[in-house]
């Protein structure tokens, strides 16, 4: 039992490089969410609120009195 020759467990080797889309998926993602978020920004914000048909009035009151104290 002593002079039994070594056991091959195992063969190491160098793992295949990464597909390309492996390599570069969260560019890609991070490029598509970026443009969505800027079209839902800048399409889907509702719709304008339209003026009325009749303009509103002015002032109906005068504004506020300005005093200043006089000097003797």
């Amino acid at each position: 039992m002593a002079n039994q020759p070594p056991k091959v467990i195992g063969v190491l080797t160098t793992p295949a490089p990464p597909t390309w889309w492996k390599a570069n998926r969260h560019k890609v993602l991070l490029t598509v969410g970026l443009l969505v978020g800027y079209w839902i920004g800048t399409h889907l914000h509702g719709t304008p609120v339209s003026p009325p048909a009749t303009p509103r009035p002015g002032h109906t009151s005068p504004g506020p009195l300005h005093i200043t104290p006089r000097s003797t």
